[in-house]
């Protein structure tokens, strides 16, 4: 447990217990399974208007029948809208139709991921990862930015997977390096952090900040490429390095304690306290030196993945590769 009395096994309804949110607007993407439903739920349930964005709106209907029936019990609302990250048209598309409308947000929670998938491509030509998980967020935040009231956040989730590896501004569709799918998936997901440090540095005048996530282990769909046996390795390899630390062994997350640190972040802790940082546990991770060699689901961020020139020099290649500048 941290200072605020929450942890590992903290979840949603604990983080957001007695939180009022009637009157707020949350968007969070990628609404059509596990965590990004839950996260929706949990926000809906305390009065917030939430904004469901996902690919496969037939998939994310059936998924979000719970979402509906808590926001219609209290007080608060949900909608879907159309959003598929790896086409940079649609994310277009779907900005448009936000900016259009103009109704303002309190908070975005960029939600939305893949894993570890086979070496293919968005319809961009991006390596699907990367394309995914960083040029299509980094997309639709910064046209909808306008949009962010005064006060407001953007989440980014990440993963402890972003130890994997740092991003590759030289070759970001492994044109010239073999293909890892997690190598791919850490260059995503340290892009996701390096994102909101971009971000933040940028907003925080205007009292917007930006922070990212790791919820922690889970056993969702995002799995859906990844070898069960490499998981179940990857598992005993941790649980060796914890038993050498005497520490208990890995334990899984349900759903719902995956989701309250997003929650956690996105509408509960001192926007001081996240801003430009790396969150887990529901609390802010401690930084872990490049050198120090961990494996995946430890606690602490890479150093790395907090670095503002990197962040920068980030920023300007996302620009490059999708064709605009914010």
């Amino acid at each position: 447990m941290t200072m605020n009395g929450f942890g590992a096994t903290s979840t949603t309804e604990d983080v957001l217990s007695g939180v009022n949110l009637r009157g707020k607007r949350i968007l969070v993407t990628g609404v059509s399974a596990g965590l990004g439903v839950e996260t929706a739920r949990s926000l809906a349930a305390h009065g917030a208007r939430v904004l469901g964005a996902a690919r496969d709106l037939t998939k994310a209907k059936a998924a979000a029948a719970q979402v509906r029936n808590d926001a219609a019990a209290n007080g608060g609302s949900f909608e879907l809208v159309a959003l598929d990250l790896s086409s940079l048209k649609s994310v277009r598309a779907s900005a448009d139709a936000l900016l259009a409308k103009g109704e303002p947000f309190d908070v975005i929670i960029a939600n939305a991921g893949v894993m570890a998938t086979p070496f293919t491509f968005t319809a961009n030509g991006f390596e699907m990862q990367f394309g995914t998980n960083h040029l299509g967020h980094f997309l639709l935040v910064n046209r909808i930015a306008p949009l962010i009231r005064t006060g407001g956040r953007l989440i980014n989730l990440s993963s402890a997977g972003h130890r994997y590896s740092n991003v590759d501004l030289q070759d970001p569709n492994f044109e010239r390096t073999p293909y890892e799918p997690f190598v791919a998936y850490g260059r995503s997901k340290t892009a996701n952090i390096l994102f909101a440090v971009a971000f933040d540095r940028r907003h925080r005048a205007n009292a917007i900040r930006a922070a990212a996530v790791h919820p922690g282990g889970i056993q969702t769909e995002l799995a859906r490429y990844t070898d069960p046996s490499r998981m179940e390795k990857l598992v005993a390899q941790i649980n060796d390095q914890l038993a050498a630390q005497g520490k208990g062994p890995f334990q899984w997350k349900t759903i719902s304690q995956g989701a309250a640190t997003s929650v956690w972040a996105g509408v509960v802790a001192p926007a001081d306290e996240i801003g430009g940082r790396y969150c887990e546990n529901c609390h802010v991770g401690n930084i872990v030196p490049d050198d120090v060699t961990i494996t995946a689901v430890s606690e602490g961020v890479r150093a790395y993945a907090l670095n503002p020139a990197t962040a920068e020099a980030l920023w300007k290649k996302s620009e490059e590769m999708v064709g605009e500048s914010f």
